[in-house]
């Protein structure tokens, strides 16, 4: 028996995105790294009891802010994979709106040597579509894509030239690579700090109209058919675009998108007492659009589940609620998140994990999202039930350098216990490894 073997026991072991889909009270052998078995009754050089918890793919997030580099005050690249790990990613991708921008090779680099040293989780570049994300000139898209870039996007600043956007789309193409769309028409939207309805006309906040956001899909589709070009929509949140998005999948347009756990869980009801924390963009939208948004995730039509993580210092949120800077914290929460519409019955506990491990990777096209025989062990362990208290003490505390998030304080159920990254442990709430 091989000492560095190590047996993960009696869990219930499950991968949605598996050929043959894999759920079964089982033992996971990893050895070098890898997963070398999948049965009962194994044996290794460390025996580490997971009855009662679930054993999952490592989970991966297409959208995250790791502020690093130039706003490290906020984040930074070990704090943020440290956040990443606590929440059960093994598998992050990192938005470009840095300072400098990531629009060339050498901040590229940069990010990946930053996040080599690190060693928390694997951290995969996003490039920037146009040079400052600027919307003016085309970034050097072969020099990042060489480097290591799996995606390109303006993030939060929409490509508004149609124009520049079919060429963004044709070049990418070029190199298989998936463009990212933060889908708002700034001439609908004009620069409001919340969902226009209801709520924002009761409490006089500028707002921008949910057709800003499925105006922009509507466009962007139309020249994706065009060019025959990979296409995802970031943060869906409206009703609408949720319906464009399927129309296109129906008609074999090659779209994927996301929905982050915010916007399933809130609505605009949440930005009533002026709260900060609860400013996002898009903007938490109406309870129909929530539910559009759940039954698209249900259906398929929503490819996965990202959390849009944004930390923010209190300089950029303890401020009026229009001039206060959009986002909010979603590693460590968004897990727990999305394990309470799993109780409450409106999402299968497999689409939930799938939305989270197999959906992105296959949206992206990157490696993991799946537990199988040879395959690197970037694995989950999860306790559905185990309370969490964001932000609390001890092992409830955050770890990302900022703590914007509206559920500051709140106790949730459901937590990441251990997450392992090739095998070795980066997050072990309960000490299992000591």
């Amino acid at each position: 028996m091989d000492p560095g073997d190590l047996v993960l026991r009696g869990g219930r072991v499950f991968d949605p995105a598996a050929p043959r889909p894999l759920d079964q009270v089982a033992d996971v052998k990893i050895a070098n790294g890898r997963i070398v078995e999948i049965g009962r009754g194994l044996v290794g050089g460390r025996m580490i009891d997971v009855r009662d918890l679930w054993v999952v793919p490592g989970l991966i997030d297409l959208h995250v802010h790791l502020r690093e580099p130039g706003q490290e005050y906020k984040e930074d690249i070990e704090t943020g994979t440290r956040a990443a790990a606590a929440g059960g990613f093994t598998q992050i991708c990192c938005m470009p709106n840095t300072k400098p921008v990531n629009d060339q090779k050498s901040v590229t680099q940069l990010i990946l040597l930053r996040a080599r040293q690190a060693g928390i989780v694997r951290v995969r570049p996003i490039g920037a579509i146009t040079q400052g994300l600027e919307g003016k000139a085309l970034a050097d898209i072969a020099e990042m894509k060489e480097a290591g870039i799996v995606a390109i996007s303006d993030d939060g600043r929409p490509v508004m030239n149609a124009g520049l956007m079919r060429r963004a789309f044709e070049y990418a193409r070029t190199f298989d690579l998936p463009v990212v769309q933060h889908a708002e028409d700034l001439d609908l939207s004009e620069g409001g700090a919340m969902n226009e309805g209801a709520v924002s006309t009761r409490i006089g906040i500028r707002a921008q109209p949910a057709c800003a956001e499925s105006a922009m899909v509507a466009r962007d589709l139309e020249i994706v058919e065009w060019t025959g070009a990979r296409y995802h929509v970031a943060h869906v949140s409206t009703a609408r675009t949720v319906a464009l998005i399927r129309d296109a999948k129906r008609r074999g347009l090659n779209v994927t998108c996301e929905v982050t756990p915010h916007h399933l869980a809130l609505t605009d009801e949440a930005c009533s007492h002026y709260d900060t924390r609860a400013k996002v963009m898009p903007p938490l939208r109406t309870t129909a659009d929530q539910e559009a948004l759940l039954e698209g995730l249900v259906d398929g039509t929503i490819d996965c589940i990202a959390t849009d993580h944004a930390p923010h210092s209190p300089v950029e949120k303890d401020v009026e609620f229009e001039c206060a800077a959009p986002g909010m914290l979603g590693l460590e929460t968004a897990l727990p998140i999305i394990l309470d519409f799993v109780r409450m019955g409106t999402l299968d506990d497999k689409r939930a994990i799938a939305a989270l491990t197999g959906g992105p990777a296959r949206a992206f096209g990157l490696p993991g999202g799946g537990l199988t025989v040879g395959a690197v062990a970037d694995i989950c362990v999860i306790d559905p039930e185990r309370p969490y208290t964001v932000g609390g003490s001890g092992g409830d505390a955050l770890k990302s350098k900022s703590h914007n998030t509206p559920f500051l304080g709140q106790t949730l159920a459901g937590r990441a216990v251990l997450t392992l990254l090739d095998g070795r442990p980066v997050h072990d709430l309960d000490g299992r490894f000591r």
